[in-house]
């Protein structure tokens, strides 16, 4: 790969991050279409149903697209969908090499793109910065490969690892930048779920604010339905957006909710709770690709202990609560360090006057 190979890749990159968000259930893509060294057409996949990033740079680039380099940070597509493939729009634009971050694993492309390119005499390459491009479509790859979201897991919590006092209270542990990257974070996933507790505690409205960005589908997990209708996400035009999941299955349980406006979804049981395997299958036959888990500290423990959860993302604030606070994880029985949950990938870095840690389970880490 050479340096200009690299850096035309991390330009899609940049283009390709634009659309964070807002295209599932597609993946983010980002197109650089460069012609005597020169940058003459950029593009990204800015929503789902919208032009492909390789037409957006196309478009740009006009005549100049022919006998051109093209960047793109995902395999072009092959296939009619909601669009038409984009392998022939730039065959008809004639361009003269075609350079990807990485093969589209997605079963109706898997390489069909690259190939009709090949046939059409358009030279080919597949590799170009691959871990970086991989890494910004980590939703669409597990749930191309599982059927199930990819989970992500916040919270923020004391230097004494406490994600609340004994009260309960948690208002604010993080600083306002952490709360603005959470936010952030809200609006790049399609789902955003907590546990009953959370919402009887906190009455959270579970929204974006701080930036631009939608609101993501709220997930209640409540499994014998003790959520008050009058809570915030229950109110309003609030309710059509949220989900109550639970272990009841008694329609007359289910209607006071449902003169809300919010949806249900009733799931196995598993000793006496939401079994959350299943849980995670049902929402993945719902098209939903990432879910940002943010509570409570029982229902986190769960996934974590049955390997749901793809990836912690920690705010540590310069506070001390004490031993009589929450942990983020309500779990027990492990007796020694060699049956504790290990992680790795951990990235730190400051974040206003926090500390924000990013790391995965070591389970995950040794599939990859």
């Amino acid at each position: 790969m050479t340096d200009f190979a690299a850096t035309y890749m991390k330009r899609a990159l940049t283009l390709a991050k634009k659309g964070l968000g807002k295209t599932s259930p597609n993946p983010v893509v980002g197109c650089v279409i460069v012609n005597d060294s020169k940058i003459v057409g950029e593009g990204w996949h800015k929503k789902a149903g919208g032009h492909h990033a390789e037409i957006h740079a196309l478009d740009m680039a006009g005549n100049k697209s022919r006998g051109a380099d093209v960047y793109v940070t995902l395999e072009p597509c092959n296939h009619t969908g909601k669009t038409p493939p984009c392998t022939d729009a730039l065959i008809r634009a004639g361009v003269k090499r075609v350079f990807c971050g990485f093969s589209d694993p997605n079963p109706i492309v898997n390489g069909a793109g690259l190939m009709a390119l090949k046939n059409a005499g358009i030279e080919t390459a597949s590799g170009i910065l691959e871990d970086e491009c991989r890494a910004i479509n980590r939703h669409f790859l597990k749930f191309i490969k599982s059927s199930q979201p990819y989970v992500t897991y916040k919270c923020a919590m004391t230097l004494d690892g406490k994600i609340a006092s004994v009260t309960g209270v948690s208002r604010w542990i993080s600083c306002e930048a952490s709360r603005k990257i959470a936010h952030r974070m809200r609006a790049h996933n399609d789902a955003i779920m907590v546990g009953v507790d959370t919402i009887i505690a906190d009455n959270p409205h579970l929204t974006v604010r701080h930036l631009k960005g939608r609101n993501p589908l709220r997930i209640i997990v409540d499994s014998h339905l003790r959520t008050p209708e009058s809570v915030a996400v229950l109110s309003g035009n609030m309710a059509s957006d949220t989900l109550i999941v639970t272990t009841e299955t008694n329609p007359k349980v289910h209607a006071r909710y449902l003169r809300t406006g919010a949806r249900m979804l009733v799931c196995n049981s598993c000793n006496g709770k939401v079994d959350l395997t299943d849980l995670w299958n049902k929402l993945g036959k719902m098209g939903i690709q990432s879910v940002l888990l943010e509570g409570g500290s029982r229902l986190a423990g769960e996934a974590l202990a049955h390997g749901l959860i793809d990836e912690c993302v920690f705010f540590y604030a310069p506070k001390v609560i004490g031993s009589d606070g929450f942990s983020p994880f309500a779990m027990t029985g492990t007796t020694d360090m060699a049956r504790s949950i290990k992680f790795c990938d951990l990235n730190v870095r400051r974040v206003g006057t926090d500390i924000m840690v990013t790391t995965r389970p070591e389970s995950l880490c040794l599939q990859d």
